[in-house]
């Protein structure tokens, strides 16, 4: 009895270790840009990544202001910012991929990254949004996307560090001291 117990504890600490190991990070993905074209995220290594739910017709959406200037002051070769436009709250990102875009360059001169609008909660969850939200996937913690602009920091490994709140401000203490590893 004591030999298959032993037998089955050195099985399982061998196990363990490769079942950590294959947990993805941020950068085992591949997205649509909003212009269309493949976006593989793994480009990302070695950043900071600033991840957001965006849409154009909410109480946030002037926080694109703020985050341009955030990308254009720390976006470097070790910080950017990702937006993923969605529907899913009172339905303000009506828009198709191109009218999102022509918007955002028109009233807030974006220039990080944008990616093809997907949806960040529900059943139809876009897989990126399953792996920021669930524990199970990115081994950090459950979190729910509450409203537009929510927040997801992930670090130049791929890992996901911290959140913050659709109503944190792009230049909000939290995201700073993040970004310049305070």
């Amino acid at each position: 009895m004591k030999t298959k117990l032993f037998t089955l504890i050195i099985l399982f600490t061998m196990a363990v270790p490769s079942i950590i190991s294959a947990q993805k990070t941020f950068h085992d993905f591949k997205v649509e840009a909003i212009d269309g074209t493949e976006f593989d995220l793994s480009t990302l290594k070695g950043k900071k990544v600033l991840v957001i739910n965006t849409a154009s017709k909410c109480g946030n959406t002037s926080q694109y202001e703020g985050l341009e200037k955030l990308y254009k002051q720390y976006g470097s070769k070790e910080f950017v910012i990702v937006g993923f436009p969605a529907n899913n709250f009172g339905k303000q990102e009506p828009g198709s991929d191109e009218e999102i875009a022509e918007f955002c360059e028109k009233n807030y001169g974006v220039t990080f990254p944008m990616m093809s609008k997907i949806s960040v909660k529900g059943d139809d969850i876009h897989e990126v949004y399953q792996w920021l939200t669930q524990k199970e996937k990115n081994g950090l913690l459950d979190s729910d996307v509450t409203w537009n602009f929510q927040k997801y920091m992930i670090d130049e490994n791929g890992k996901l560090v911290d959140t913050a709140t659709p109503k944190t401000q792009p230049y909000d203490e939290k995201i700073v001291a993040w970004i310049e590893g305070k």
